[in-house]
């Protein structure tokens, strides 16, 4: 999903963000407030990895909204 959109719908995506990154904190998630670079940076962070990982793992999990959020005919 292109990171604009989701940034714009951030409210609907970020159950799923705070389910998948259940370490980060209240005052992590308003930092956060959708910003891709934010929230790297805090999943960074609390999980002690590199900045490489949490890119990665950002990305999965963003993509991976793409295939619930766009319906198969529409992408």
């Amino acid at each position: 999903m292109n990171w604009d959109q989701l940034e714009c719908k951030w409210s609907e995506f970020s159950g799923s963000a705070r389910a998948h990154w259940s370490v980060l904190t209240d005052d992590d998630w308003k930092a956060i407030t959708g910003k891709k670079a934010q929230l790297v940076s805090r999943i960074q962070q609390r999980y002690g990895i590199s900045r490489e990982a949490a890119q990665h793992q950002v990305e999965e999990w963003s993509n991976g909204l793409l295939d619930t959020a766009v319906p198969a005919r529409a992408r």
